[in-house]
């Protein structure tokens, strides 16, 4: 399987922040010794205080910083815990000194320096060509005949649009790739056709960037999205990938609207050997900001937040999410350091808005991608690239566990035009 993590040394702690009066300390919390469902008075009181959208709060900053990339991974053995368990303390990690790492290197540049792609990736980019086939096809076929002039260039409009490339990306990508032609003076259309992979990489490379953990602990993730979109199991794998590179994670299960949200995150949960702190009806902000303060209290390396799918048109229920992130941010000023959208590659320009809509809101730091198997509206990426290029940290193309795997430019783009 391909890796993502490699284990940390003990990080500086940075000063713990300053928390409103109503916020619980360490032993009101004690979470652990009581069952998962309670959640603490102090939260429930401070939800009064925030209530109201505080445009100071709104926005807190996600500063990207140095850390440890996703494709760095070592492998552990996990073990099955009978569904809702609440899991004992994790014990502590030795406070050792790690030899430094070497530089980090991008996804696309590990098979150079192995010299050669390593198996389990080489197995990930043939699935994502098989999964893309349907985008990728329409656009190949522009490529099969003999003359490069107007028609092929009308063409490859039509098929980047029915893509879902959009138009203004659409137009980027013409005129950027008639310019390559013209500089390399190309006169076969498969080596038009290569132009375009590199055009259409230095387009998608904005998105291209790894999510990075240990800056702060717990390091906050808030994930959001559209009912559908495979929210809770993107949440889910991310977790497994954690879990094997030995960092320690708890879950808030902060969509207590959706039914059997709670069991299937705590399904996860157990497979994963990581903590949950769950409440069947309880207030979502109530939940998050136990679960941040318990994260902090335990020592925990990373806290994910599942939250309750909405449509962005939902005013009533985006305003719950931008509550939510207020509370996270009483039980934790830094925090949340990520605000992570899950769309579905399937729904194309809907997508597009979807990311326009939550960003406004929430001010996103990454995407996950799911679905892009079997869909023909791939090209969506290229759309978000040029409109609102915020990083998409993982795509996925299948349900399994490897199946979701970060994002390259180059392998994407080749993969699209294969």
């Amino acid at each position: 399987m391909f890796s993502f993590f490699k284990k940390k040394g003990a990080a500086p702690v940075a000063a713990e922040p300053v928390v409103a009066a109503t916020a619980p300390s360490v032993s009101d919390l004690a979470p652990l010794q009581m069952p998962v469902a309670e959640v603490s008075a102090s939260a429930a009181a401070l939800l009064a205080d925030v209530a109201a959208p505080d445009p100071a709060q709104a926005t807190p900053a996600a500063a990207a910083a140095p850390g440890l990339p996703w494709w760095r991974n070592a492998v552990s053995k996990l073990a099955g815990v009978p569904a809702g368990t609440v899991l004992p303390p994790m014990p502590a990690a030795e406070a050792t000194a790690s030899p430094p790492l070497p530089p980090a290197l991008p996804p696309a540049s590990l098979a150079e320096a192995a010299g050669g792609a390593e198996p389990a990736r080489q197995r990930w980019i043939d699935k994502l060509r098989n999964g893309l086939r349907k985008t990728g096809s329409s656009i190949a076929q522009v490529f099969t005949g003999t003359q490069i002039d107007d028609v092929l260039y009308e063409e490859l409009e039509s098929a980047l649009l029915m893509a879902d490339a959009g138009v203004r990306a659409t137009e980027f990508l013409l005129q950027d790739l008639k310019r390559r032609v013209k500089d390399a003076k190309a006169t076969d259309p498969a080596r038009v056709k290569a132009l375009l992979a590199d055009a259409l990489t230095e387009l998608l490379a904005p998105l291209e960037k790894a999510l990075v953990v240990g800056q702060f602990k717990p390091t906050v993730m808030m994930v959001v999205g559209v009912n559908g979109a495979g929210k809770t199991t993107s949440i889910g794998k991310l977790t497994r990938h954690l879990a094997d590179a030995e960092q320690t994670v708890l879950l808030a299960a902060a969509d207590t609207f959706r039914a059997a949200a709670r069991e299937q995150l705590a399904i996860w949960a157990d497979r994963n050997r990581v903590e949950i702190v769950s409440q069947e009806g309880a207030d979502p902000a109530a939940v998050a900001f136990d679960a941040v303060t318990a994260g902090k209290a335990r020592g925990r390396d990373v806290v994910i937040a599942d939250t309750a799918g909405r449509l962005p048109t939902q005013l009533h229920l985006m305003e719950e999410l931008r509550k939510i992130k207020r509370v996270i941010t009483k039980a934790d000023a830094s925090a949340p350091h990520e605000v992570l959208l899950v769309v579905d590659g399937n729904t194309g320009q809907n997508a597009l808005s979807q990311v326009k809509s939550f960003d406004d809101a929430l001010g996103l730091t990454g995407l996950i991608v799911t679905k892009l198997d079997g869909t023909a509206k791939g090209g969506v990426l290229a759309a978000i690239a040029r409109e609102r290029p915020i990083p998409v940290y993982f795509i996925g193309v299948g349900e399994k566990l490897e199946d979701l795997q970060t994002f390259s430019a180059r392998e994407f783009a080749q993969a699209l035009l294969a």
